[in-house]
């Protein structure tokens, strides 16, 4: 059996001609910051683990010395890195059509479809939007995983709307700084079971796999409300109010999967038809009575409308959004039409 230690200690083998030098100047000191967490920050298409060896092995120096993973940076210090040459993979390009709502030479912004998922989990896989994007696109940055080059963040596989990809590297990871640092907003619409009691609220419940099934994932607080999962939080606040539905905007604090939709069903509203965490599938017939009764969606009314960052580069604000599915669009059209409350908040979001 191999062990982690095992590996921590193999050289990673180096070809000098085709690796890259890489020359930071750290700027202030960064208290409690490791090498390897800065450096995997840096360079996110490296793993932790493979920077750690590259450190052990000598391949990273510290002005001009040898130091130890957990090295902490003053402010000054010269990190010098010898990075190996990546191993060849090959992504299969498809010519998916991509929504493309933004785009410049760091980063593109799309209006991602429902029923598609974001990167393959091996090379034989076909039909990700990252297929579609290396068909797209001339460059991508690496990313983490090979199978994943430009994806910064993802969307479930039936959550639609504005999803960001890095062409650069260096736009990649400044992007993954917002992410991780939270300065970022995205804000979602979806529309749930239900009248919530409070116009708006902070839902803070940690989030771990199901104990039953290891699919799904729940809202996991122990006996004395003390928290087993990890924290998640979700900010929301009601749009629009109908009899037996409400529409909400949702704010993430967190990125834990599927957050949203096991948020809402722990609050016992569950997003519209979101059958795998208790939401019921609705057609024209369930709200007005008539009609036809095929579901209007085969999956969750949850729509990522806006994102609001700093440009990686430039660093100017932007703020993107991403028109509605017209299954979703109807969704809200037919409720505004049969199920309109006299005293409701009804805002207009476009839809």
């Amino acid at each position: 059996m191999i062990h982690d230690e095992d590996i921590l200690k193999r050289p990673i083998p180096i070809d000098e001609d085709q690796a890259a030098r890489v020359r930071l100047r750290i700027r202030r000191r960064l208290p409690g910051r490791r090498l390897d967490k800065y450096l995997h920050g840096r360079m996110p298409h490296l793993s932790r683990t493979a920077l750690q060896r590259l450190i052990r092995q000598g391949a990273v120096t510290v002005n001009g010395k040898t130091v130890k993973p957990s090295y902490e940076m003053a402010g000054g210090d010269i990190v010098e890195v010898l990075v190996p040459a990546p191993e060849p993979h090959e992504v299969i390009p498809e010519d998916i059509p991509l929504d493309i709502l933004y785009e410049d030479d760091d980063i593109i912004a799309i209006n991602k479809s429902a029923g598609i998922i974001c990167h393959p989990a091996h090379h034989e896989q076909t039909g990700t939007l990252v297929n579609a994007l290396v068909h797209y696109a001339n460059n991508l940055s690496h990313g983490a995983d090979p199978f994943r080059p430009g994806i910064v963040h993802r969307l479930d596989k039936n959550t639609t709307g504005v999803m960001l990809v890095a062409k650069r590297d260096e736009a990649h990871w400044r992007l993954a700084l917002q992410f991780e640092r939270r300065t970022l907003q995205k804000t979602y619409l979806a529309v749930v079971e239900g009248h919530l009691e409070l116009d708006a609220d902070l839902i803070d419940a940690p989030i771990g796999v199901h104990p039953v099934v290891r699919e799904k994932f729940a809202a996991l607080i122990g006996e004395n409300k003390i928290d087993v999962g990890k924290s998640a939080t979700t900010y929301y606040e009601v749009a629009e109010r109908y009899r037996g539905y409400t529409l909400v905007q949702l704010r993430p604090k967190t990125g834990r999967t599927h957050q949203l939709r096991v948020h809402m069903s722990h609050l016992r509203h569950p997003i519209v038809c979101d059958t795998m965490y208790g939401g019921k599938l609705v057609s024209e017939y369930t709200l007005t009575g008539s009609g036809d009764r095929e579901p209007l969606l085969w999956h969750q009314a949850l729509h990522a409308w806006r994102i609001e960052f700093q440009h990686p580069i430039t660093e100017r604000p932007l703020e993107i959004e991403a028109p509605f599915p017209a299954r979703f669009k109807r969704l809200v059209q037919l409720l505004r039409q049969s199920r309109a409350l006299p005293s409701g908040n009804q805002a207009n979001h476009a839809t």
